[in-house]
């Protein structure tokens, strides 16, 4: 492991022990499989590109990243593109997260969409967090979350408010970071579309670390095009 990759690690075990005053456990990576109904990511699959086929905007129809993979395979000069190995490093903002896609696999789902109103949910092992990250990108605008915490002993509810995919996050905002950051997008034949300034935005949705969480539920409203593409967690040690 690089060393900074090491120190980063360490900063980010030292600020949640610090707003949490408890100790973090390893981050899991939350089983999704079920909701995964989209394939976002162009991928080079034995030595051929396998295009992406319900995308990040347009309503799915419109545009869709590529791994640096296939954007080398496709002659882009200095493409931004997502890393090949979809388990992205932690950050001081963020635990390691891993992505669903995967150049070895030419024809698996590897986000959820949601277009116009609509919900989703999925359980996550019984533990107390100290912190629930959700993968999202949202296109044609931001998109309004309501998310709906199921505790052993009872429900909470938050909202939370994820601006469209293209625009920065603002710094006050502490609940949003970046997974990936200042990405290109490619259209349906794998022309690039734009070179930069695309995101995959990780919210942390701040779960009661005093209380074992069981399920989350996400409501969006009518507004914006959704992308669910990973959900992480950080349990009390």
């Amino acid at each position: 492991m690089k060393p900074k990759t090491i120190l980063l690690i360490i900063f980010y075990t030292l600020m949640v022990f610090r707003v949490c005053g408890q100790q973090p456990g390893r981050e899991i990576q939350i089983n999704i499989d079920t909701l995964l109904n989209a394939r976002p990511v162009t991928t080079l699959t034995h030595g051929k590109l396998v295009t992406w086929s319900k995308g990040i905007d347009g309503d799915g129809q419109g545009d869709g990243y590529l791994t640096m993979a296939a954007a080398l395979f496709n002659k882009d000069k200095d493409p931004h593109a997502l890393p090949d190995h979809p388990g992205i490093e932690a950050t001081p903002e963020h635990p390691s997260i891993t992505l669903h896609y995967k150049n070895s696999a030419g024809t698996g789902y590897q986000a959820h969409f949601v277009s116009g109103e609509g919900s989703f949910g999925f359980y996550v092992p019984p533990k107390r967090y100290m912190g629930m990250y959700l993968s999202l990108t949202s296109a044609e605008g931001g998109s309004q979350l309501q998310i709906e915490l199921t505790y052993k002993d009872g429900v909470a509810v938050k909202d939370f408010w994820l601006p469209d995919y293209y625009n920065d996050i603002i710094a006050r905002d502490t609940s949003l970071s970046y997974v990936v950051h200042d990405l290109a997008k490619w259209d349906k034949k794998n022309n690039m579309a734009e070179r930069n300034h695309h995101n995959i935005d990780a919210l942390n949705i701040y779960p009661d670390p005093r209380r074992v969480l069981l399920h989350i539920k996400v409501k969006k409203g009518t507004a914006g095009y959704l992308l669910f593409w990973a959900a992480t967690g950080v349990p009390v040690k």
